[in-house]
């Protein structure tokens, strides 16, 4: 069992940048590739980056390519998703999730969630 906390949402004007963070606890980290999610309102959780279990692999949703950057901290149990250049379509509660498996990019392949960050960019 793992569990994990997002933290670094807030509210941003359109080209401004954000760091998520998201701590685990529990069994070792370094055992999970980590993923983030976004989901707005009245819309479907989307994919949007995943990271490998060393970090030396990554994934991302064409969506946010070029402006997002995942990486991770095996040392810290931290997982984080640099964002520039925001755009008001980037509104949505961000997810972090855990997996087994090796950059899915399926939510229904990940087997721990937080609880939820909120991101809101203003035009």
């Amino acid at each position: 069992q793992v569990q994990l906390v997002e933290s670094g949402g807030g509210l941003v004007q359109a080209g401004d940048s954000l760091r998520l963070s998201c701590a685990a606890s529990g069994r070792a980290f370094s055992n999970y590739a980590m993923g983030w999610f976004r989901q707005a309102p009245g819309k479907e959780r989307e994919f949007v980056a995943a990271i490998s279990r060393s970090g030396g692999n990554t994934n991302y949703a064409d969506s946010v390519k070029g402006r997002f950057t995942i990486s991770r901290d095996n040392a810290k149990n931290t997982v984080y998703l640099q964002m520039n250049s925001l755009k008001p379509e980037d509104t949505a509660v961000y997810y972090c999730a855990g997996t087994w498996g090796f950059l899915p990019s399926l939510a229904h392949e990940y087997n721990y969630w937080g609880q939820g960050t909120q991101v809101t960019v203003s035009s």
